[in-house]
């Protein structure tokens, strides 16, 4: 559905949201300039956010579409040294921005199925060397030395894949319903709707904090469907959480994830032990991976099943030693605004904040006490993960109980049937 068919009040909850994101997303600071990535089938949006970020006094904006079709057609039809290629003047490009203080945006919104009857071996190659490719250009972001931030738009493939009982312009619509509410765009003042959300979300990361938990443990019976969970996560020395807004070397607040419910931190990179069952469908690569299990000793995936999606899992995992460690611990709420809407997105801005979850791979610097000058090596002394990969799947669900451990010994339970109980 185009926009020039979106009655009036749609179109100005979009111009809303498109403005949040520029101000209160990335805070956009007068002469910046902005690095904007986003799907080709969400182009009226996204030149939407290009002007709301020079109406704001951008520098330059380097717009950057994600044609998944095209990188199809390289990944069925390509050798593997054109799948193994990263042009060194696309990171060399990226990288002269970031010296000149650039933000972030992306747009996420691709077809959650776009790269389903692609073998897995290919996308995990192709992931692996975009990886390698934008290193250090993900270090900036990893460390939150820039700003960034990642919100959603709709595209028609995407809005079917949620909605597949809808035409495609109903299906379009009705996924920019969802994305404004959870997005906040709703409120009557929506600038402060989010202050007052990330002062709710630093009540928690305060307790958190000032408690330095030594582990937590993940417990919730099996459906039948899924084995359940039993898992125990060691949490390093001098972790930090942190959830909503946040600092960038400069000093200034930006928003990481737009929609977001989450508080998050980093495990200790050995100590995680046990099992754990996926909750909802894992977005990997452009594949769908249902219905996991992890099995964990000291740290690392030693086992693991899957109803679907197995190949592209194992590749993911094999992308190189951290991978198949974790990097983040998140906690969420099941009954939050995006859990409540009773709605599976297939898309992990979303059913990550839906949902308590964990990552693969990278943990963030920002989570243990001066881990943004740390260098991979000292990250690893001090018991963060380090990858090429940082992939969140979801594990919440309103059976997931979950009991910290203080260094004294003393239990606290911080979840309780998929709540906070703190």
């Amino acid at each position: 559905m185009k926009f020039e068919n979106f009655d009036p009040i749609k179109m100005s909850l979009i111009e809303k949201y498109a403005e949040l994101i520029v101000t209160k997303g990335v805070n956009l600071q007068k002469g910046q300039p902005v690095i904007l990535r986003g799907p080709i089938g969400a182009s009226e949006f996204m030149r939407l956010v290009l002007r709301k970020c020079y109406q704001h006094s951008a520098s330059y904006v380097m717009l950057e579409y994600i044609d998944s079709l095209a990188e199809k057609e390289k990944y069925l039809y390509g050798a593997e040294a054109a799948i193994s290629y990263f042009p060194k003047w696309r990171a060399d490009g990226y990288e002269e921005l970031c010296k000149n203080n650039a933000c972030f945006i992306r747009i996420s919104g691709d077809d959650p199925d776009v790269f389903s009857d692609v073998p897995a071996e290919i996308t995990g190659l192709a992931n692996k060397t975009n990886s390698q490719g934008m290193k250090k250009v993900n270090r900036y972001t990893m460390s939150s030395e820039l700003s960034w931030v990642v919100a959603g738009a709709p595209t028609p493939e995407w809005a079917k894949k949620v909605f597949p009982n809808l035409s495609s312009d109903e299906a379009v619509d009705k996924l920019w319903n969802r994305i404004l509410e959870a997005s906040r765009v709703n409120a009557a003042d929506p600038a402060k709707a989010w202050d007052e959300h990330n002062e709710s979300l630093r009540s928690k990361t305060d307790y958190l904090n000032s408690m330095q938990f030594k582990s937590l443990h993940y417990k919730s019976e099996g459906t039948g469907i899924t084995k359940g969970t039993d898992l125990t996560v060691e949490l390093p020395d001098n972790h930090i959480w942190s959830g909503g807004c946040e600092k960038n070397a400069a000093g200034i607040y930006f928003n990481a994830n737009m929609p977001t419910e989450e508080v998050f931190t980093a495990p200790e990179k050995t100590g995680v032990n046990g099992y754990i069952s996926s909750t909802l469908p894992f977005n990997c690569n452009g594949n769908l991976v249902e219905n996991f299990v992890l099995y964990f000793k000291d740290g690392k995936v030693v086992d693991v099943s899957a109803q679907k999606g197995l190949d592209t899992l194992k590749e993911l995992l094999a992308t190189d030693e951290g991978a198949s460690y974790l990097g983040e611990v998140a906690l969420v709420p099941h009954d939050s605004p995006i859990s409540n809407s009773n709605t599976i997105f297939f898309n992990t801005l979303f059913d990550e904040n839906a949902s308590c979850h964990l990552a693969f791979g990278e943990a963030y610097p920002s989570c243990i006490e001066g881990g943004e000058k740390m260098s991979e090596k000292e990250l690893e002394n001090h018991g963060l993960n380090t990858s090429l990969v940082h992939d969140d799947f979801m594990v919440g669900s309103p059976r997931l109980n979950i009991v910290a451990l203080k260094k004294s010994g003393e239990a606290i339970q911080i979840f309780e049937n998929g709540n906070w109980s703190i």
